[in-house]
């Protein structure tokens, strides 16, 4: 019988896949993150370990699973908290949840594009302690999306689809940048691949939607920030690092942009010094994913890649089998 190790209680629906092929597993249940110390004492001579992006499995994590260790199965469509290289090199599959998450990502992208064009938390607050005193012309002013232009930073699954979505509603122009064209994107929306200078002084909202690699940590600092107009709304749903937060702090308390949406931070869950004391930022904790329908399918698809590695399968959602 399979050792398997799972680090935090995920959607029922996989975890009954689990133990109806295996019949049992062991399991974090505790509603936290594991220390390094507890994780290297859990995985240690396990078959097959299902993680979350939470958990940092680094090289002296993997070598603490051992040579019976087949498969880290990761419930995240990201796996750079997985050292994917040294896994390889240890002979262990790695694979992800990619694709369920897309409309459920790109939605509050937009989410947090529309609140934080028209302060709705803002607004919400303001009505809710009772300063509300009557119509005023110059009360809470926003900005318009209609017709807008939208940067694009990343057109990869979830980028092309918060694209499609305002282009097709709204009639928002887009640009975007990536390292390649994405034709489908420009048949679709009309969208002109451009530069990042470009986009960023060009673009009336800008949504990041870009993964993590050692290329593009800090990808939007101050510098970026100044190139912004200062009636800019800003979304980040992809990677907290890719942003210097205390760039972007100053960036929103010196008015250089009109408002920022996040939903993933540079040090989660700790936030940068005087993010929470702005009223023109919308912080949400990393809930991109977090839909009944999105989190129950990557349940059953972090699942089944675990059950495909240990029957000795190459699982469908492999991110490393070239290099196995």
């Amino acid at each position: 019988m399979a050792s398997i190790y799972i680090t935090r209680k995920i959607p029922e629906s996989g975890l009954e896949m689990i133990k109806k092929k295996f019949g049992k597993f062991d399991i974090n249940q505790e509603n936290r993150v594991l220390t390094k110390s507890e994780l290297i004492k859990n995985v240690k001579n396990r078959d097959g370990i299902l993680c979350l992006l939470t958990d940092s499995i680094d090289k002296e994590i993997i070598d603490a699973m051992g040579n019976t260790c087949k498969i880290i199965s990761n419930y995240a469509v990201g796996f750079n908290n997985i050292d994917v290289e040294y896994a390889s090199k240890r002979k262990k599959m790695v694979t992800n949840t990619p694709g369920v998450l897309t409309d459920a990502t790109s939605d509050l992208a937009i989410s947090l594009l529309f609140s934080c064009a028209r302060r709705i938390v803002e607004s919400d607050e303001f009505t809710r302690t009772g300063k509300y005193k009557g119509w005023d012309p110059m009360l809470l002013l926003g900005q318009e999306v209609t017709g807008k232009t939208l940067g694009i930073i990343g057109a990869g699954r979830i980028g092309t689809v918060v694209a499609q979505k305002l282009a097709r509603g709204f009639n928002m122009k887009i640009i975007y940048d990536d390292r390649s064209n994405n034709f489908d994107l420009e048949k679709s929306t009309n969208a002109k691949r451009v530069d990042l200078p470009t986009l960023l002084k060009n673009s009336d909202f800008i949504s990041v939607h870009v993964s993590l690699n050692k290329d593009n940590h800090d990808l939007l600092s101050k510098k970026e920030f100044n190139m912004m107009k200062r009636t800019c709304v800003f979304i980040n749903t992809s990677r907290g690092e890719v942003v210097d937060e205390k760039a972007l702090v100053n960036a929103l308390k010196e008015k250089k942009i009109f408002a920022a949406g996040l939903d993933v931070y540079e040090s989660e869950p700790r936030l940068a010094n005087g993010l929470t004391r702005l009223d023109n930022v919308i912080i949400v904790p990393h809930i991109g994913s977090a839909t009944v329908r999105a989190r129950t399918l990557m349940a059953t698809m972090a699942a089944q890649n675990l059950i495909d590695g240990l029957q000795g399968k190459i699982p469908k959602y492999c991110v490393n089998k070239d290099r196995l």
